[in-house]
């Protein structure tokens, strides 16, 4: 196990050392492999995740499928090398109709999920409670930059799967992602559960773009007997995928195992290496500002029709912060 500083100007390799035992929730932690080519990310949330799905009392099902939308949003959008935003959303016939994750690097976190309780029934996995639609993943780069959005067709499958046909179609990267969700005992303050999760993001990024290539994608309506080509995957891929297969949900979510040692478990035979952590937080972006700038947009004749009991009530999604402001105050004639 190895540490390296992200500080570009730093180019001897650091001393081996011990994985540290000490874990850290609510970071994410990048590493490489470096004999293999492999390069990685791996999440651990403990209390921010836990506060995110508590605002809402989402039943067990709603709760972890939106975890793991939580933890997949920050395996990717922690890669983002500026003050942007990412925004992973779905949209979609199942129970679970619509899950959005707002990451705003280079930390925060926020999230929402919209569900009918009639239809959620026991045992259903997370492909059948999102059913057919699709998932969009959005790069917002701030204002006046062009927006980069990634969709991603959704039917039966569940969010691992649609990340992995996200990149084989649209980034061409070698990936395979792992998500866990679960709940946590704890005594104290009369005793509940709480949430946690990992996720664990590899990708294959050899310096030969040759040894990346992937086989041909379906032909889609191209004429019988097309011919597609197959392509051998590279042996160094093939371990990273053998290894990242065994992964258990109990060792992402365990928060008496840390990072480092889970990597050092998986990759130690082969050297792994780590940088320095990114941590993450829940907190909303709402305040009442700019919630006041969304009510200005509204023409005049909506902003009356708001006005219930003397007062306009504008309630926050992501976080449940309710927002009371006087007709006048809203811009009501």
């Amino acid at each position: 196990m190895t540490s390296q500083s992200p500080d570009p100007r730093i180019t001897d390799h650091p001393p081996e050392r011990a994985p540290s035992a000490v874990p850290i929730d609510d970071s994410v932690l990048p590493f490489e492999v470096g004999p293999l080519d492999l390069r990685g990310r791996l999440t651990k949330l403990g209390p921010s995740l836990d506060e995110l799905l508590a605002k809402h009392d989402y039943p067990v099902p709603v709760a972890k499928l939106l975890g793991e939308a939580i933890v997949l949003a920050t395996l990717l959008g922690s890669s983002l090398k500026f003050d942007g935003r990412f925004i992973l959303q779905t949209q979609t016939d199942g129970p679970v109709s619509f899950l959005i994750v707002d990451f705003q690097a280079p930390d925060r976190l926020r999230a929402y999920a919209r569900y009918d309780e009639s239809r959620l029934e026991p045992g259903l996995s997370s492909g059948a409670l999102l059913g057919s639609g699709h998932l969009a993943m959005t790069i917002d780069q701030g204002p006046d930059m062009r927006r980069y959005q990634g969709l991603v067709a959704l039917d039966g499958g569940g969010l691992e799967e649609a990340a992995h046909e996200y990149f084989l179609r649209s980034e061409q990267i070698p990936t395979r992602v792992r998500l866990a969700v679960g709940e946590e005992w704890r005594g104290g303050e009369g005793g509940r559960h709480h949430w946690r999760a990992g996720g664990m993001l590899l990708q294959f990024l050899p310096k030969s773009p040759e040894r990346a290539r992937q086989a041909d994608l379906h032909p889609g309506d191209a004429p019988e007997g097309t011919v597609t080509h197959t392509v051998e995957e590279d042996d160094a891929w093939v371990e990273g995928q053998s290894l990242i297969a065994t992964v258990e949900d109990i060792e992402l979510i365990d928060p008496d195992l840390s990072g480092e040692r889970l990597l050092y478990r998986l990759f130690h035979e082969r050297g792994v290496r780590v940088f320095s952590s990114l941590p993450m937080k829940a907190e909303c972006s709402c305040s009442r500002a700019a919630v006041a700038g969304m009510l200005s947009r509204f023409a005049p004749a909506d902003r009356a029709d708001m006005v219930k009991d003397g007062k306009v009530v504008v309630t926050c999604e992501f976080c449940s912060s309710v927002y009371e402001f006087t007709p006048e105050e809203a811009g009501v004639e």
